[in-house]
C-alpha cells in the first residue's frame, strides 16, 4: 500500500514538475504588436515636415516589458545591410538621417523581444520587423480598399471593417483628437502576431479609449461614432 502511495506521489510530483517547465515565466511576452504610423498625422503633432506619403513602421513591440536588458547596447554596425530598407520604411520622421529612433526602439522594445531566440539579436529583431511590415503591406491594403488620404471623412467602422476583412484579425486603430471640432485624425494602426509570428486579434482595454471630454493628448483608440480624417501630405491642418 505504501509503495502504491509512493508511486502516486512520484507521478504527481513528476506532473507538477513537467507543467512548471511548460508554463512561460510571468515576464515573458506572448504577443508582438507591429505598429504603423501615418507620417502626416505624426508630423502635425510633432511639427516636422514629412516627405513620406505611405504608412511607415513605428515599431515591433512585445506586449510585456520595456527596457528589459541594459547590457544589450544598440550597435548600428550590426544592421548595416538593413539600413537602406530601414531608412525607407522605418525612418525617424523628425530627423530622417538619424539612427536615434532605432536605438530608442531597440532599447525600449527590442531588448524585451530578445527574450525569444527568434529575436535575440539586433539583426533578427529589425529584420523580422521589416519582414512582417512587408508581409502585411498595410499601405497597399488601404489603397485596395479605396481608403486613401482625402478631404472627405471616413467612418471608423469602414476602416476597421476593411482591415479586418483583409487580414481576418482585429486591428487596433488610433487617432488624435483635436481640442476643437467633431472629427478625429487617423494616426496609427497596430496589427498583432503571436510568438510564432501568426496573425491574431489586437486587444485594447477601456483605458485605451479616448475620453471625448479630454482632447488633444496624442494617440488613443479611435471613437466609433466620430468621423475620421485621413490627411494627405498637403492636407488641411486640424491641429
Amino acid at each position: 500500500m505504501k509503495s502504491l502511495a509512493l508511486v502516486v506521489l512520484l507521478c504527481l510530483g513528476s506532473g507538477l514538475m513537467t507543467s512548471s517547465f511548460i508554463l512561460e515565466p510571468p515576464h515573458m511576452w506572448s504577443k508582438l504588436i507591429l505598429t504603423h504610423h501615418w507620417p502626416s498625422t505624426f508630423c502635425s503633432m510633432e511639427h516636422c515636415h514629412s516627405k513620406f506619403d505611405y504608412w511607415t513602421l513605428h515599431g515591433l513591440w512585445p506586449d510585456k516589458g520595456q527596457e528589459c536588458n541594459s547590457s544589450l547596447h544598440f550597435n548600428e554596425t550590426l544592421i548595416q545591410d538593413l539600413l537602406p530598407e530601414m531608412q525607407k520604411w522605418w525612418p525617424d520622421l523628425k530627423i530622417p538621417e538619424s539612427s536615434r529612433f532605432w536605438k530608442y526602439e531597440w532599447q525600449k522594445h527590442g531588448t524585451c523581444a530578445a527574450k525569444a531566440e527568434s529575436l535575440n539579436s539586433q539583426h533578427k529583431y529589425f529584420g523580422k520587423a521589416l519582414e512582417l511590415y512587408h508581409k502585411l503591406d498595410l499601405d497597399g491594403v488601404m489603397k485596395k480598399c479605396n481608403i486613401v488620404p482625402s478631404e472627405t471623412y471616413y467612418t471608423f467602422d469602414l476602416i476597421e471593417r476593411n482591415i479586418f476583412n483583409f487580414y481576418n484579425v482585429k486591428p487596433k486603430i488610433q487617432c488624435i483628437h483635436p481640442k476643437e471640432g467633431n472629427v478625429q485624425i487617423l494616426g496609427q494602426i497596430e496589427i498583432c502576431f503571436n510568438s510564432d509570428f501568426q496573425l491574431e486579434d489586437c486587444e485594447h482595454s477601456e483605458t485605451d479609449t479616448v475620453n471625448l471630454n479630454v482632447k488633444g493628448a496624442g494617440f488613443s483608440v479611435c471613437d466609433n461614432a466620430t468621423p475620421v480624417y485621413y490627411p494627405s501630405l498637403k492636407g488641411k491642418s486640424l491641429m
